[in-house]
């Protein structure tokens, strides 16, 4: 049995987000059936938690134990 059409391709979806960027989309989906979707609206400016810039992660202890005990040597 053939392989039936592609609803969408690669290039439609890259044509899209393409266009998308260029109109200053925030949001593209394609759904099952092959409508694709670009949502436009006001750009919404990332989230940056405030406090943890200088803050440096430290892994617990034992996380520590368990890569000491992973380590080839």
């Amino acid at each position: 049995m053939p392989r039936r059409p592609a609803k969408v391709t690669q290039a439609d979806i890259a044509r899209a987000i393409r266009a998308a960027k260029d109109a200053g989309a925030n949001e593209i989906t394609v759904d099952g059936d092959g409508v694709i979707r670009i949502a436009l609206g006001p750009a919404v400016p990332p989230v940056v938690p405030k406090g943890l810039v200088d803050e440096a992660w430290v892994p617990s202890e034992a996380l520590q134990r368990y890569l000491k005990g992973t380590e080839s040597g």
